[in-house]
């Protein structure tokens, strides 16, 4: 795929989308393409395209999908069965792009949640 088909057709490299993503591997201080061909085997929304050499192409839809599973996973701290059940759920709305949570019931619970610990806490002290 010449640089010139790469540009007008929109995708980006496996490289480039680990840098778009922010995955940064903190012992060799580089970007881990790893994560991302790990999450592609593990969730069947991630298709890139694959051309020879095993090259991979990422087009927009697909690094949307990788930014909502990098924040459930990274940023909510999700496990990665819990992941797949928010993406293959369609009551589900994640806007990563306002970095909110995945519904606002969701972020209601949890902080009501922490407010209950933190209740029993103090009143066990």
């Amino acid at each position: 795929m010449s640089n010139n088909i790469k540009e007008n057709s929109k995708y980006k490299t496996i490289s480039e989308v680990a840098k778009i993503l922010n995955l940064v591997n903190k012992r060799k201080k580089k970007f881990s393409t790893h994560t991302l061909r790990f999450w592609e085997k593990e969730f069947k929304q991630v298709k890139p395209k694959i051309f020879t050499g095993n090259r991979r192409y990422y087009d927009e839809k697909t690094i949307n999908t990788l930014k909502k599973i990098k924040f459930l996973l990274k940023d909510k701290g999700m496990t990665l069965n819990g992941a797949k059940k928010v993406l293959n759920s369609e009551e589900y709305n994640i806007d990563v792009s306002h970095n909110t949570s995945i519904n606002q019931k969701n972020i209601i619970k949890s902080k009501l949640k922490k407010i209950k610990n933190i209740i029993k806490t103090i009143a066990s002290s």
